[in-house]
């Protein structure tokens, strides 16, 4: 399965335990963001693990760092996961057409 294109790329970053907490908290904090070190106190997560993770999640782009002064603020692109959101639920309830199988007998 290929990850080439946005949506899936965004599904595939929030595929893993790690990130998807980071993604919750930061959701938690709402438009202030969080300090890098804040999330790693809150979720015990080593600097280096933390920087993997949150690398992944803003290459996925849902999430999108704010250098101020010599701390890095870290939001959620609510457009970018109000996107995702809509993908996912763009044909809710559309109709799919059923092909009766043939019986092999």
């Amino acid at each position: 399965m290929s990850t080439s294109t946005p949506h899936a790329r965004a599904l595939a970053a929030l595929g893993h335990d790690a990130r998807l907490s980071i993604f919750r908290l930061l959701v938690r904090a709402g438009d202030e963001g969080l300090r890098v070190g804040d999330i790693g106190e809150h979720l015990e997560l080593a600097p280096s693990t933390l920087a993997h993770h949150l690398s992944t999640l803003v290459d996925a782009g849902l999430v999108v760092q704010e250098k101020q002064g010599r701390e890095v603020f870290n939001r959620v692109d609510y457009p970018a996961i109000q996107a995702v959101l809509s993908f996912l639920t763009s044909e809710c309830c559309s109709g799919v057409r059923v092909h009766p199988t043939e019986d092999a007998a």
